[in-house]
């Protein structure tokens, strides 16, 4: 399976975590997402971080917001 269409089918749900657990808007969410290092990370096909889980995916979000 294509890197892109893995990751079009877990953004999804990261989206869906920070949504629910920050209290955001999906556009929010998203541009919140895309502009951490851990969604560069998640869009970098070299990174490998789009093979992950979405619950593993927001931890990683969440450890860098701290």
């Amino acid at each position: 399976m294509a890197h892109s269409t893995v990751r079009a089918t877990i953004l999804p749900e990261i989206i869906k975590l920070i949504c629910a657990n920050q209290n955001v808007t999906e556009r929010e969410a998203l541009d919140m997402f895309y502009s951490s290092a851990t969604g560069s990370s998640f869009a970098d096909d070299d990174s490998g971080l789009f093979g992950q889980s979405p619950l593993y995916i927001y931890g990683l979000f969440i450890q860098e917001a701290k």
